[in-house]
């Protein structure tokens, strides 16, 4: 087959939207380039052919990946398999860290060169995977400035490159409050129980649990809850049912912006979506709970105050973070009313996370991290 082939590999719907960003600005500038790999919808549309879906890969959490060992190392063959049959001239792998370097590794006995795209977050946990990283990458390529420092250090060529967020979130959002018909003067609660199958389990039924305490102590509030990709109603109406609550559901890609844009409160989970609600600067209590075995583990090695990235970027505790039993609906409900019920909160935590947008620079990554690719893909190696 023609052209110069680049296997661009992403393990979740956040890593297929940065490799999409990545792609479009490569092909822009080598229309030689072809695509092949794991991702997503949004990478499919960025013109790769995809051996894996994300939809395969999403677990989260120590006791989740034992359960599912077995069917992850059958889809790592497989992308092994396509390495040592295709020979690409790069392999880009975009976050999903675990599976990722594994396959870097690979990658690299077979003379490929390999650009991770994504810090995993050694700085907050597990800071010795740095010599694991240095083993199975030849370059890589971070979202926030405070990352490039460890690397510097153990000698592994590395670019900031920024948050491709920045640019995503400055464009035009649908006023979501209209198309609904929302009444002036209603309370919108945003509900986002996470995009892994994992956390949708867990967190729908806590959120429902909320949303019926909220409905009993206010009597003027809507829930607005975004489908994450590849999910049903009644994938949730099963684990949690809706019925007599005011809740509207909202399918349809990138329509999660427009729920956190349109709402004066989000419930969220713990993840990239936090940093977008932090750039559109909407208020949230963020929420996680994982298996009491990863989250046993988990806490035992996380070195960092904060999980969410809204307050990691931001360096203070700019929003509440609610964790494991903390996460229950009594405390979520309280805390919501006192919020809802308290305009000066409000307003001065949206204030604060102006500090977000301000800390991630300037926009322009897809077009850093495709320049960064292209210099692995043309020279070897980072300038």
């Amino acid at each position: 087959m023609p052209g110069t082939h680049v296997v661009v590999c992403a393990g979740e719907s956040s890593g297929d939207n940065l490799a999409a960003g990545m792609m479009r600005s490569l092909s822009r500038r080598r229309p030689d380039l072809r695509f092949t790999g794991m991702g997503g919808e949004r990478m499919r549309a960025a013109g790769a052919e995809t051996l894996v879906d994300v939809s395969e890969l999403a677990v989260m959490g120590l006791w989740e990946v034992i359960t599912q060992y077995s069917r992850l190392r059958g889809l790592l063959h497989r992308m092994q398999r396509h390495l040592e049959a295709t020979r690409p001239a790069l392999l880009v792998l975009v976050d999903y860290v675990e599976f990722n370097l594994r396959l870097g590794a690979h990658a690299r006995r077979l003379g490929i060169p390999v650009l991770f795209y994504v810090s995993p977050q050694i700085w907050a946990w597990r800071q010795k995977r740095i010599h694991r990283i240095k083993r199975s990458v030849d370059a890589m390529a971070v979202l926030f400035p405070f990352e490039t420092r460890i690397y510097e250090e153990h000698g592994i060529p590395v670019r900031y490159v920024g948050n491709p967020l920045v640019d995503e979130l400055d464009a035009p959002i649908g006023d979501l409050r209209r198309e609904l018909d929302i009444p002036d003067g209603r309370r919108v609660l945003g509900l986002l129980p996470g995009s892994r199958q994992g956390e949708i389990r867990r967190h729908w039924p806590l959120l429902v649990a909320t949303a019926r305490c909220l409905q009993r102590r206010h009597e003027n509030v809507q829930f607005l809850v975004p489908l994450a990709p590849g999910f049903k109603p009644e994938t949730l109406e099963a684990l949690a049912p809706i019925d007599g609550l005011p809740v509207t559901l909202v399918s349809g890609s990138g329509r999660a912006r427009e729920v956190m844009a349109a709402s004066d409160l989000l419930l969220i989970s713990s993840g990239t979506a936090t940093l977008e609600a932090a750039l559109l600067q909407t208020p949230m209590i963020v929420i996680y709970r994982m298996a009491p075995l990863s989250y046993a583990l988990f806490s035992r090695l996380v070195r960092v105050p904060h999980i969410a990235l809204a307050n990691i970027v931001g360096n203070a505790r700019l929003v509440p973070e609610r964790l494991q039993r903390a996460a229950n609906p009594t405390a979520l409900c309280t805390e919501a009313l006192d919020l809802l019920e308290d305009p000066v909160r409000l307003a001065a935590m949206r204030d604060a996370l102006g500090q977000v947008r301000e800390r991630l620079g300037p926009g322009g990554a897809d077009d850093r991290a495709a320049d960064a690719a292209l210099e692995l893909l043309e020279a070897g190696r980072l300038g």
